[in-house]
């Protein structure tokens, strides 16, 4: 199963919906694998930034490198939890977003995807490609109408709580056609624990919560 986290928009939060997701897959399901396409996964699980080649350097590669090689790409992240990091080849990256999406979508185990923006080919393949596909969204005009622009349809949607938003569940799934998977409210815990890069030792109850149904 590969599970996509992405959004329109940035700050929308992507990461640590798509690292929580990964933990609570981990701690369920005895493993999980956390792609990490946006490059923040290591600073919000809290672990060293990793030195080595990655998932960058995997598609500049070529056609060259089999897709087996991605699993000598896998560093421990969390109990149960492996990490495919961005790498060091950096974001303007062209190579074989298709293979990268099928090599995922034929993994044992769960997968996630911190697709980001989503606005490059290798985002918007693996997306795309994605047996699930979360629309990650604050509930904000201009959040909703670049989702209605998107390239990408969404299966689902988890809904971000602010303070003093006027449009709520209902108002998301009405205008996207998809429904709701969750609603995570706003949780100080949360900001806390990836500040203090905490979160790959303890996902925050609220946030765990919040994201059950969702994994």
């Amino acid at each position: 199963m590969l599970i996509a986290c992405w959004s329109p928009k940035g700050g929308s939060g992507t990461t640590v919906v798509s690292a929580a997701l990964s933990l609570i897959l981990a701690s369920t399901k005895g493993a999980a694998l956390l792609v990490d396409l946006a490059g923040d996964v290591p600073a919000a699980l809290g672990i060293p930034e990793p030195d080595g080649p990655g998932l960058s350097d995997w598609l500049a590669a070529g056609s060259e490198v089999p897709d087996d090689a991605l699993s000598r790409l896998e560093l421990d992240a969390a109990p149960g939890l492996r990490l495919l990091a961005r790498g060091s080849t950096g974001s303007a990256v062209s190579g074989r977003p298709q293979a990268l999406a099928a090599a995922l979508t034929v993994e044992r185990r769960p997968v996630v995807a911190d697709c980001g923006r989503a606005e490059d080919g290798v985002a918007l393949a693996v997306a795309a490609g994605a047996t699930v596909s979360l629309l990650v969204l604050r509930p904000c005009y201009l959040a909703l109408r670049r989702a209605l622009a998107a390239p990408l349809r969404p299966t689902g949607v988890i809904l971000v709580g602010e303070e003093g938003r006027s449009l709520g569940r209902r108002d998301i799934e009405e205008v996207l056609g998809v429904p709701v998977r969750a609603e995570i409210a706003y949780d100080p815990a949360v900001a806390r624990a990836v500040d203090a890069g905490l979160l790959s030792r303890r996902v925050p109850r609220a946030l765990e919560r919040s994201l059950r149904d969702a994994a």
